[in-house]
């Protein structure tokens, strides 16, 4: 199967020489894992980022989608998570191997995302009701990593600029390791989120109306979920006072339907689009722009 030029470039940024090696290794790969788990490999789907992703048909005719990538504590982390779920929220797991970084998922019909439902407080709606069909208690001895993890991407962008900022303004690296801190320190019993719910990681599907595909799973409190809804899909080209407006209705919204504060939700939303924008620079040396656009809009709401 061919591999596409975005996965190898990558694969190879992100992991060096054992990217190199787990790329020469793939096909043979396909092939073993094709007669373990009796399934037979397409050709991979356009447009990959991190994973292989094609795809595929089992021996009972059943469709499916094999996803391989370089072992990882994230790869294994969504793996448990989807374990949790059992295919109620989530697309089911049909079978795993964490050592091998291989899942075999269902394949979801027709699959298309709650970014194409152009009325936004609809496409809210429908993903206020997926979080909190997701999010279970966490067993004893998780694997997962936790919110409190997560924020600690913040402490090393101080360590990359010298105890600086470098292109990250100041005040809203300030302000999100304020909110970072005050938001744990009072933060509930954390459960098992998704931990990357987007308009794109939500799509429709016949055995539920929505289904959530690709959980990072992370523990955290259940208001801290909401935070990649919040700051994705936000107006192309750019406009401040459209996205502040956005993002208000946003909050509100789900506040009530989520039934938790406000100032929390808008606190996390923040917090979570400064270290996004942190982890596209740590991965790639370019700030995403979407989250950092989202940042200075809810700081912007904060004023007003």
């Amino acid at each position: 199967m061919p591999v596409p030029d975005g996965l190898v470039r990558t694969i190879v940024t992100l992991y060096g020489q054992q990217g190199t090696a787990w790329l020469q290794r793939l096909p043979a790969r396909i092939g073993e894992l094709e007669r373990r788990w009796a399934f037979r490999a397409l050709p991979p789907f356009p447009d990959l980022s991190a994973a292989y992703v094609a795809p595929a048909l089992c021996a009972d005719g059943t469709e499916a989608v094999l996803k391989l990538a370089v072992p990882n504590r994230e790869l294994a982390a969504e793996i448990e998570a989807l374990r949790l779920y059992d295919g109620r929220g989530a697309v089911r797991l049909l079978q795993a191997d964490a050592a091998e970084g291989a899942l075999l998922i269902e394949r979801i019909r027709p699959g298309t995302p709650l970014a194409d439902i152009a009325d936004d407080s609809r496409a809210t709606a429908i993903a206020a009701e997926v979080m909190q069909r997701l999010w279970r208690p966490l067993p004893p001895g998780h694997p997962f990593p936790t919110v409190a993890e997560w924020s600690e991407g913040l402490v090393r962008l101080r360590a990359r600029f010298g105890g600086g900022t470098g292109p990250f303004p100041e005040p809203l690296v300030d302000r999100a390791e304020r909110l970072t801190a005050a938001l744990l320190q009072s933060a509930p019993e954390p459960v098992l989120l998704h931990g990357d719910l987007h308009h794109w990681n939500i799509v429709r599907a016949e055995r539920e109306p929505w289904l959530a595909i690709d959980p990072k799973g992370v523990a955290g409190e259940p208001v801290y979920e909401a935070g990649a809804l919040i700051r994705n899909r936000l107006p192309d080209p750019p406009e401040p006072l459209e996205t502040r407006r956005l993002l208000a209705r946003r909050i509100a919204q789900l506040s009530e339907a989520l039934g938790c504060e406000r100032e929390r939700l808008a606190g996390w939303a923040l917090a979570q689009a400064v270290l996004a924008a942190w982890w596209s620079y740590e991965d790639s040396g370019r700030i995403w722009e979407v989250p950092m656009a989202a940042a200075e809009a809810l700081v912007a709401l904060e004023r007003e």
